[in-house]
């Protein structure tokens, strides 16, 4: 139990606004171990912090300047700058369906060449839900550990799929805290393969999973995550 990270999911949004630097130092401040992130890129090729492809007046952030974004939404730089103390799971968002989808990575590039210069890899974890996003940051920036985000895997696909991770360099499997079982954690776990869930914010869901041996719990509420891991909650 004592290993179990907690990561404020897009800081701690519960307190604050989501994807914020004010959510990511409250996420500090509160004791999380870590915090997760959303990275999209603008038609300028910043990096900036926000979760959906468009912004609430509808503009695509792919297609907008920076110059143009609302102010208190944050970029990598800065917003890696108010995690300061945790450990940082960088979503690339990179999905098929979304109107930004790049097959080429340019994104995934781009964030590995920042964090090359910023160093401090051991404090960084990329995720995508595009398997191919995270393949190719193997290549690109090998020293930064790399999960694969996605609803879930099917009991059949279990050993497959934590044998490709384990075989590929990944450090871990995201799946959605609902279709997380005890036997997905064991198989994940004899391939070397850690298992952090997302997003979960019921205390009694948090220590099944705990008591399961997952990993990390990715939640709006760190403080109450915190909470059932010391036995307060």
């Amino acid at each position: 139990m004592a290993n179990v990270q907690v990561i404020a999911h897009r800081g701690a949004s519960k307190a604050e606004k989501e994807n914020t630097l004010a959510a990511f130092r409250r996420a500090g401040e509160m004791g999380s171990h870590a915090v997760e992130l959303d990275v999209r890129r603008t038609a300028d090729g910043r990096m900036a912090i926000h979760h959906d492809a468009a912004l609430a007046d509808g503009r695509l952030i792919f297609q907008t300047h920076s110059s143009e974004l609302p102010a208190d939404l944050p970029y990598l730089d800065e917003a890696l700058d108010a995690c300061a103390g945790m450990w940082v799971n960088i979503e690339i968002k990179n999905y098929p369906q979304d109107p930004d989808f790049d097959e080429t990575d340019m994104l995934a590039a781009t964030v590995a060449r920042y964090l090359e210069k910023r160093g401090d890899d051991h404090r960084w974890l990329i995720s995508c839900f595009h398997r191919g996003t995270v393949d190719a940051m193997r290549t690109l920036r090998p020293e930064v550990r790399t999960a694969w985000l996605t609803m879930g895997v099917r009991p059949e696909e279990y050993e497959k799929t934590a044998r490709s991770l384990a075989n590929s360099g990944h450090t871990a499997l995201h799946p959605y805290f609902g279709h997380v079982t005890k036997e997905c954690i064991d198989v994940f776990h004899s391939h070397g393969v850690q298992v952090n869930s997302w997003t979960v914010d019921d205390p009694a869901k948090m220590a099944e999973l705990v008591q399961w041996g997952i990993d990390g719990l990715c939640t709006n509420v760190p403080d109450i995550a915190l909470a059932v891991l010391s036995g307060r909650a």
